[in-house]
C-alpha cells in the first residue's frame, strides 16, 4: 500500500526529490487540477452546450409547426408559400406556376403563419446618413448616382436631362 502513494506524486508530474519534502502538498495539487477542470466544463456547460442545446429545440419545434399555408424563408435565402407538407419534406410554391420540394431543415423561418398572425423577424437596424425623400431609399448613394437616378426618372417620365 506504502508503494502505491508513493508513485501517486508522479502521476502528478511532481518530480521525486519533492515528493519526500512537500508531503500533502500532492493532494493540494490534485484538488486544485480537479477545480479547474471542473469549472472549465460548467463554463462550457452554460456557454457553448446550453445555448445549442435551446436552439435546436426551438427549431425543431418550429420545423414541426410548418403547415399548408405558411409563408416561409429557407436557408438559401428563397422565400415561399408551403404548398403541401410530407414526413421528411415540404413543398414550396414560389411563384404561380413553379413549386419546388425541400428538405424540412432546409427551413430557416416561418414569416407568416397560415392563420395570418405574424410571425416575429429580427428588424433591420436603419442605415446610418441622411434619409433621401420619400423615394424608399437609404440615401447612403454617392452623389453620381444620386444624379443618375434623377435622369432616368425624368427620362421615363418623357424629360431629358442634360449631361
Amino acid at each position: 500500500m506504502d508503494t502505491f502513494f508513493s508513485v501517486f506524486p508522479l502521476l502528478l508530474g511532481m518530480p521525486e526529490s519533492s515528493t519526500a519534502a512537500s508531503g500533502g502538498a500532492a493532494g493540494g495539487q490534485l484538488v486544485s487540477l480537479l477545480v479547474t477542470f471542473g469549472l472549465i466544463i460548467v463554463i462550457f456547460y452554460f456557454l457553448i452546450i446550453r445555448p445549442q442545446s435551446k436552439k435546436q429545440k426551438e427549431t425543431q419545434k418550429m420545423l414541426a409547426a410548418v403547415k399548408k399555408g405558411d409563408r416561409v424563408v429557407t436557408v438559401g435565402g428563397l422565400r415561399g408559400t408551403v404548398h403541401a407538407v410530407k414526413d421528411e419534406t415540404i413543398i414550396l410554391r414560389v411563384d404561380d406556376n413553379v413549386k419546388m420540394e425541400f428538405n424540412r431543415s432546409a427551413v430557416a423561418s416561418i414569416l407568416a403563419s397560415a392563420e395570418g398572425e405574424q410571425a416575429p423577424v429580427a428588424k433591420e437596424k436603419p442605415a446610418r446618413g441622411k434619409a433621401k425623400g420619400g423615394d424608399g431609399s437609404s440615401g447612403n448613394g454617392t452623389k453620381a448616382e444620386e444624379g443618375s437616378d434623377a435622369a432616368e426618372a425624368a427620362d421615363t417620365e418623357g424629360g431629358s436631362t442634360k449631361h
